[in-house]
């Protein structure tokens, strides 16, 4: 009895043309999220290159250092430094003020 029970049951299944597009459709979405998944994690684990930080300290004023920063930009660039690709330049002028705060 438990023997027929059971090839009922399974012929049953693989006759139901509803089921099978069902499964198929299950399956396409499990292949999806997996694809995705799987992508996902390859995508984080590629770092970016790291980003190298210049201080600029000077004196005088960011008018004043103009034609020399540009000079020193062109030069890092023939260098094979970027500004904002992999360096950042951050510029502090004390626009005459030489004094230390207290």
């Amino acid at each position: 009895m438990n023997r027929i029970f059971r090839l009922r049951l399974t012929v049953s299944q693989f006759d139901n043309r509803k089921s099978k597009i069902q499964n198929r459709k299950w399956m396409g979405l499990f292949a999806i999220v997996v694809a995705l998944t799987v992508c996902g994690a390859r995508t984080e684990a590629q770092q970016a290159g790291k980003i190298f930080r210049i201080g600029f300290l000077d004196s005088s004023t960011a008018s004043g250092m103009a034609g020399l920063l540009e000079t020193f930009r062109r030069e890092l660039t023939k260098l094979g430094w970027v500004e904002g690709k992999n360096i950042t330049i951050e510029y502090r002028f004390a626009e005459g003020k030489t004094e230390r705060p207290s």
